[in-house]
This record gives structure tokens, sequence and C-alpha cells, in this order.
């Protein structure tokens, strides 16, 4: 049996692990430049940063082991687990989870889960049906990316068309923004309440370990639908609103990154779903979040295996 996984985010990947792991023969196809999905780091002048997911948690036993094993060789590391909450004029601290954070960016743990795995990149897919990609014979496909992407590659009717079409999602914008120094307050992160702007600010010169003074600003759903035709456009007008959070001179650089599917908007009831040979995964098929998305394509990569 051979499968091919479409997406090279944490969720194929995890899923393609878990394929050749067992012996069955996988390829993995992604249509961007690397891997890491909404993982996702950039380098300005260099320097990596976040620019898709802000951290992950790990509250599961199976992705704390895999957590433990970045942590010991020094990939990742815990960040902290209180943030800002920011309420118009109120700020106060908020404490959860221990956040993990990447000094290479979360894209390189991605990277670090696809050694030895076949992965092309810049490799795009147009058309999956049962036993094919793009013409091309394949015993099950697997399709990690969100929904509303998964359903244009699929033909009307399929069951999984019909699930993957299904799926709401939300936008984002995220800029990432160099100040001349460090000139705000201390704090890791911020959850910015009822702004028309911003959702999140997150410091990641503190993420990074590095002490950058470099905020990277994601904004609300909202708002990035309205600038979705042209993000660059926005760059002023969300630089303004982090200023006037923070009470910040204007950034030396910035720029800004479109996630026209950033956060899914419902969870799934299954970790996964696999009809007639395709299969979907990622952070749709549960709570929103890093682990969830290696939970199910871990878990429909067992799936599989089982199958078999």
């Amino acid at each position: 049996m051979a499968v091919v996984v479409v997406g090279a985010g944490i969720a194929g990947i995890a899923c393609a692990g878990v394929l050749a792991g067992a012996g069955v023969p996988v390829r993995v196809l992604e249509r961007g430049r690397a891997v890491g999905g909404r993982m996702a780091t950039k380098r300005y002048d260099g320097r990596p940063a976040d620019i898709g997911a802000g951290y992950f948690t790990a509250r599961d036993g199976a992705f704390g082991a895999v957590v433990a094993s970045w942590c010991e060789r020094g990939l990742a590391r815990p960040w902290t687990d209180t943030l800002l909450a920011v309420d118009g004029s109120e700020r106060a601290p908020t404490s959860g989870p221990v956040r993990y954070a990447a000094a290479g960016g979360l894209r390189s743990l991605v990277a670090d889960l696809a050694e030895g795995l076949e992965v092309a990149t810049e490799h795009p897919v147009t058309t999956v049906d049962t036993g094919l990609v793009d013409g091309e014979r394949a015993d099950a496909v697997v399709l990690a990316m969100p929904g509303p992407q998964a359903a244009r590659l699929l033909p009307t009717g399929s069951p999984a068309r019909h699930a993957a079409a299904h799926q709401s999602w939300s936008p984002a914008l995220v800029a990432t923004l160099r100040y001349p120094a460090r000139a705000w307050p201390a704090f890791h992160g911020a959850f910015v309440n009822d702004h028309p702007t911003l959702g999140t600010v997150f410091d990641d010169g503190s993420r990074r370990g590095d002490d950058a003074p470099v905020l990277v600003a994601h904004t609300t759903a909202e708002f990035a639908a309205r600038h979705l035709e042209s993000p660059a456009a926005a760059t002023a007008e969300i630089a303004d609103a982090v200023g006037a959070l923070f009470d910040l001179p204007a950034p030396t650089d910035a720029h800004v990154h479109r996630w026209t599917y950033a956060t899914p908007n419902a969870p799934a009831d299954a970790p996964f779903l696999l009809a007639d040979g395709i299969g979907i995964a990622g952070d749709a098929w549960g709570r929103p979040r890093v682990e969830t998305a290696w939970l199910s394509g871990t878990a429909l990569g067992r799936a599989i295996v089982d199958g078999l």
C-alpha cells in the first residue's frame, strides 16, 4: 500500500511519520517552499520570527513525549505560563498552561519531525479522488489542510468533500514589527480583548530568547476580512494600533502576512475523517491547537495502518 499526504504542516508530517514507521510507503506533497504549514517562521534580515502559531501547549501524554524530546535536544523550551489580558485601559496577567517556543521558530519543529520522510516541496496538487492524486495512483490520500482548501481538490458528491466544505474558518493578518529599542512594558504576549484591529500581540524577542525589539501582532478576523485582497495596505493601521496600545513610536520595519484560513471556528466531533480512501486531518478536528493537529494526523495515520 502506498499513501500520498498532501500538506506538510504538523498534521501531515505526523501522519506520514506514523505510516513510515509502520513500513507503509508514503510521500508528502507540499505546495509551499518549506514544511511547517501554519507553524510558520519567516526570516527578516536573517532573524526568524513566528508568523503563524504564536506558541504551543502540551496536554496529551504522547504529544508531551515529543515535546520533551524537542526540549532535551534544545529545539524547544518552556516559554511562559502567564500572558497579559488587555481590556481597554485595564491590563492584568492571566495564567494558564505552559506555552512552549522554539529559538529557531516553530517551523523548525515540523522540520525535525520530517527528517527521513520523502517530502516534495513546491509541488502543488490540483485534483484528488479515491485512489488518484492529479491522475496518478495512490492507495490512500491524506489531505492535511483547512477544509475549504481540501474541498477545492475533491470531486463533487464525495463524503470527504462534503465534510471539508462545511468547515468554517476565520482569517487573520500577522504583522512583524521591528522597533529601534525595547520600549514596551515587560510582557511575553497579550490577549487584546474587544479591539477593532488587534487580537493578540507577542514579544518575539522574548519568544526567541534573543530580546530583539520585535513584536508580532495578529489581527481580528473582522479586520483581516476587510484587507484580504491587499494585506500590505493594512500595515500602517496595524502598526498604529500596536503603537497606541503600548505607547510606541513607529516601527523601523514592518511586514504583513495573510492567512485566509487562520483558525477553524468550530471543532469537529471526530479526530479526523477517513472515507473511501481519503483522509482529512488538522487542527479543525478538535480545539484549534498545534497539539490537536499533531494528534489528528497521528490518529489518522494509525487508522490507515490498522486498515491494511
